[in-house]
């Protein structure tokens, strides 16, 4: 077993900074509706709350390269405005 380590600093009310053993991203929404930007790509993360169901979709950068930007940029409006809500 290896040595892990996580840590999760609270920037703004929907928007973190997550430090790892392997380097930095930053986490943007809320229960429900998340999307992280990292080194590799974006995840984004779709779920109901209290209720364990989720869906998450990953884009590397390598990928988005190819046309895939416009799906990344709109998942992250999308979180944005939500965020801007509550």
């Amino acid at each position: 077993m290896g040595l892990r380590f996580h840590k999760s600093i609270k920037l703004l009310p929907s928007i973190r900074l997550n430090l790892s053993k392997t380097g930095a991203s930053l986490s943007v929404g809320e229960r429900g509706l998340t999307c992280n930007i990292g080194r590799k790509g974006t995840k984004a993360t779709v779920g109901l709350p209290g209720t364990g169901l989720s869906y998450s979709s990953y884009s590397s950068y390598q990928k988005t390269a190819s046309g895939g930007v416009g799906r990344v940029v709109l998942i992250i409006a999308a979180v944005a405005a939500i965020a801007a809500l509550h």
